[in-house]
């Protein structure tokens, strides 16, 4: 199954989830159960499937077809190239290309002056008025092929603004690039593109991230170090015919190789098989050729021979427009596709099923300990009430006193409830701290002055080291925290439980720990600006400056990331504890009732009884209704026919 189907595929499951989300969000209102707690969980089921995304990054050397790639596997259907693909350096700024519904199609375009700029990428991201803005006509293929070919515009500038921009440095003349016969140099007209369009792969949350030379002069710290992390899955593209030269190798190794253990997501494309194809060797002996090439290069790159793929995208995007099937298979592009659908998407969904699967248990979990705790009321009641038959008014009135009594007694124990609300928010109020923007920026504030200090940074490793060091040792101090919490939760809801009759549970804590692996790849993904044979480039003052600005941003995301978990954690607690106290003020409020209508109608003991029973049977239903719709959640989605790979 190709990239497209299978994409499409868990397009359909996202879609049927969200229609069945709702539903139980509808039932939910009506039978009373949504509670905060539970629209809460809801709220975080729907935005977790809704705005998931799956990045995949497209890195290369410049003229190695990367740009084609893209247009054969995803914009084919328009039956002509979208991204410029033109002989020599045409991406000249990383392009994110996603879709946003609440933006118009269009294509926004950051100037390379913000590199004089102290904001980072991120802050950049937020302040859409300085961003040009080119609106696209995505029903135009022609328009919209014009006008992403800003992508590639340059500008002519001075050694020294090149200098200042970080495209010019005396100390590596050999990497800077050549001046024109006025003197100046050119650089990039923009920084970062955003193209925002309703592709049908890009409606479903694909987001594809077109990246320049990484190891090109004035290459973007943050590309390396924010946004390439981000992508899960990276397709790095070589020429078929050249196989690993060194750039490639260097590219590799000090982007590729560092970021993160999961290998299974990284694809090698061999491209440009067509140049191979030579008339004057046999069709076995050119695969013969390939089949080395793939073997020598998963070898050198330390990767299964299965993730180096071999294609032709220039004949892959031919034979798409052209419905050519013949020359489809001989480019093979349909193997890289099926590679990216199963690998990638195969465990994307796996792993957003596993997330999604902890909500829907935690969401029954809570909706359900409100439909038991409804039902053990009701048999209490119940109970209560047969013990009333044959007795007389004066048995009912003192029934009746002493569930007054006791609902005075409940409101009175308001303090306790309180104070165990109090010691939560105080002892939470030290691990939000403890994660907060100003600590983390503190903590970072030796690194940083080390990497912006002028010259030769011969301390800059330690600096890193030590600060490291610390934010793990934070993060431990953290979920230590968290662990002393929800003790407290534990040991205090058990009181509750045995004071009150309550069924409180405290809910799964933040694992705080598990931040500690992005703190590991944040870091070695730096190391790569460490090394000596870059002491040159990190000594030029607007590099670093760049550089701390990409790690305070990415490490900014982790921070945000944490203290989101410890926000759903304490509200599950507060609401389920709020929910719990509300029931009992209506059981209250129904008993007091339910004696007030005995004491006013002889036959109203039996009538009350039956209605109550009643009421139990509709929750045994609520129960078994509950089960089926979180099952249903659960549910693989329907399977649509497959379009035919040529009109992907």
């Amino acid at each position: 199954m190709s990239f497209n189907q299978e994409f499409d595929q868990h397009g359909v499951w996202r879609k049927q989830f969200a229609l069945r989300l709702k539903l139980l969000s509808e039932w939910l209102t009506d039978h009373d159960l949504m509670e905060p707690g539970v629209h809460e969980r809801l709220d975080q089921l729907h935005a977790q499937v809704k705005n998931d995304k799956i990045m995949v990054a497209f890195v290369a050397e410049f003229s190695r077809g990367k740009s084609e790639l893209i247009n054969a596997v995803f914009f084919a259907g328009y039956g002509r190239r979208i991204m410029p693909a033109s002989a020599g350096r045409t991406t000249m700024c990383p392009t994110e290309l996603g879709y946003d519904a609440e933006v118009p199609p269009c294509l926004r375009l950051l100037p390379i002056e913000t590199r004089l700029q102290p904001q980072s990428l991120l802050d950049w991201r937020n302040a859409p008025d300085k961003w040009e803005r080119v609106d696209l006509d995505v029903n135009n293929p022609k328009q919209l092929a014009r006008a992403i070919e800003k992508v590639a515009e340059v500008r002519r500038v001075s050694q020294a603004e090149a200098a200042a921009l970080g495209f010019w440095h005396d100390e590596v003349p050999e990497d800077n690039p050549l001046p024109g016969a006025d003197g100046l140099i050119e650089v990039p007209k923009w920084r970062h593109a955003l193209i925002n369009m309703a592709h049908p792969l890009l409606k479903q949350g694909l987001v594809i991230l077109d990246t320049p030379g990484l190891n090109a002069i004035g290459a973007e710290p943050e590309l390396t170090v924010s946004l390439l992390p981000q992508a899960h899955a990276v397709v790095f593209i070589l020429a078929a015919d050249t196989g690993v030269t060194k750039s490639d190798l260097t590219i590799w190794r000090q982007h590729l190789s560092v970021l993160g253990e999961g290998r299974e997501s990284r694809l090698v494309v061999l491209n440009k098989i067509d140049t191979m194809w030579d008339a004057l060797s046999s069709p076995e002996q050119v695969q013969l050729q390939i089949a080395s090439q793939r073997t020598d290069s998963a070898e050198i790159l330390g990767l299964s021979p299965r993730q180096v793929l071999a294609v032709s995208a220039q004949k892959g995007l031919l034979a798409k427009v052209h419905r050519d099937k013949k020359l489809l298979a001989a480019s093979n592009l349909m193997e890289l596709e099926t590679a990216l659908g199963e690998d990638l998407l195969g465990q994307r969904r796996k792993i957003l099923g596993a997330a999604v699967a902890n909500g829907i248990q935690a969401l029954r979990t809570e909706t359900g300990r409100m439909v038991h705790t409804r039902a053990r009321d009701l048999v209490e009641q119940i109970q209560e009430l047969e013990g009333l038959r044959g007795k007389n008014t004066g048995v009912i009135k003192q029934m009746r006193l002493r569930i007054e009594q006791e609902q005075a007694d409940f409101d009175a124990s308001g303090a306790k409830i309180q104070a165990v609300r109090s010691v939560h928010l105080r002892l939470l109020k030290d691990l939000f701290a403890m994660l907060s923007a100003s600590h983390l920026k503190a903590e970072v504030a030796t690194l940083s002055k080390a990497l912006k200090q002028p010259g030769i940074k011969l301390g800059v490793r330690r600096a890193y080291d030590h600060t490291f060091d610390r934010l793990r040792a934070d993060l431990a101090k953290a979920d230590r925290m968290a662990g002393d919490i929800q003790s407290m939760l534990e040991g205090s809801f058990k009181n509750l439980n045995a004071e009150y009759g309550f069924s409180l549970q405290a809910p799964t804590p933040p694992r705080l720990g598990q931040y500690a692996r992005d703190l590991d790849l944040i870091e070695k993904s730096h190391l790569q600006y460490l090394s000596l044979g870059n002491a040159l480039r990190l000594a030029q003052p607007e590099f670093a400056e760049r550089l701390a600005r990409a790690l305070m941003s990415r490490l900014r995301v982790v921070y945000d990331t944490a203290v989101n978990e410890v926000e759903l954690w304490n509200k599950s607690a507060a609401a389920q504890l709020d929910a719990q106290l509300r029931e009992r003020r209506r059981n209250f409020s129904r008993r007091i009732e339910a004696v007030s209508r005995i004491q006013q109608a002889a036959g109203g003991l039996d009538e009350r009884i039956r209605e109550l029973q009643s009421h139990q049977a509709e929750l045994n239903l609520l129960d078994a209704k509950l089960a089926e719709l979180t099952d249903h959640l659960l549910a693989a989605p329907e399977e649509e026919p497959a379009d035919e790979a040529l009109v992907a």
